[in-house]
């Protein structure tokens, strides 16, 4: 479904608000996270928010996207949510075994029935978790694709066959996201069959499993993972003196 955008918005505009959750187990046994999994929640704002804060409840997820555009972080990304742990008749290609809950960020999106509850997300709620996904698609190195972006119905087709709603804006998401990917690389204007001067861009974060966010250009707030200048052939090195990235000999 095609979506009509009426509201513009800044990139600036989203900001996560920490609303911590008692329902999680601390660390990921070790695992890696590989997915994004996305819900719709069974009720509105504020009783969602609070029930997934309620030991009672023994569910959460590390976030939660409102109608209003407003995002809470209710566990760190660091620790496990329990927002897809029950597996039945998965269609995941990378789910394994286990639980799924130790190597994916669950998302829930605040829906009720007819408000929200197909998945028919607003449009602050969407641009909003749009934002958000492109966080932690560039945080942690996850391909653009329907197995690291995907729907808890994909882990749990049983109980859970309409979550996050069979109107969730799934192409016009990976549109969204795939265009700005584009234009990242577009705004690099590499060629690797060029002799690349030597250009020194300072790091804004931090080496991490040969993965740094690089700001490619001054004038705005765009970042790629240097790992995906290697891959193409293009020479990456970190001068830990100066801290700063070299890209090119």
């Amino acid at each position: 479904m095609q979506r009509k955008k009426v509201v513009e918005t800044s990139k600036d505009q989203f900001k996560i608000e920490s609303k911590p959750s008692p329902n999680f187990t601390a660390g990921r046994k070790g695992n890696k996270i590989i997915a994004i999994v996305d819900h719709i929640t069974a009720g509105l704002m504020p009783g969602c928010l609070s029930w997934m804060c309620n030991p009672v409840a023994k569910a959460s997820a590390h976030y939660l996207v409102t109608r209003q555009g407003k995002i809470y972080q209710l566990v760190k990304d660091a620790d496990t949510a329990w927002h897809a742990g029950a597996v039945n008749r998965p269609n995941w290609a990378l789910y394994s075994g286990g639980n799924p809950n130790h190597c994916t960020l669950g998302i829930e999106h605040e829906g009720y029935r007819e408000q929200s509850g197909d998945g028919n997300l607003t449009e602050m709620q969407y641009q909003a978790s749009l934002w958000l996904h492109k966080q932690l698609i560039n945080k942690y190195n996850l391909p653009i694709d329907d197995n690291h972006i995907l729907g808890h119905y994909r882990i749990d087709s049983v109980n859970r066959p309409n979550c996050p709603g069979p109107n969730f804006p799934w192409n016009q998401l990976f549109n969204d996201l795939k265009r700005e990917d584009d234009d990242m690389f577009a705004k690099l204007k590499l060629d690797t069959n060029v002799d690349l001067p030597e250009v020194k861009v300072k790091l804004n974060g931090a080496l991490k499993d040969k993965c740094v966010l690089l700001n490619v250009d001054n004038r705005d707030t765009t970042y790629i993972p240097a790992v995906i200048l290697r891959d193409i052939g293009i020479d990456v090195t970190w001068d830990n003196a100066t801290k700063t990235v070299i890209i090119g000999k």
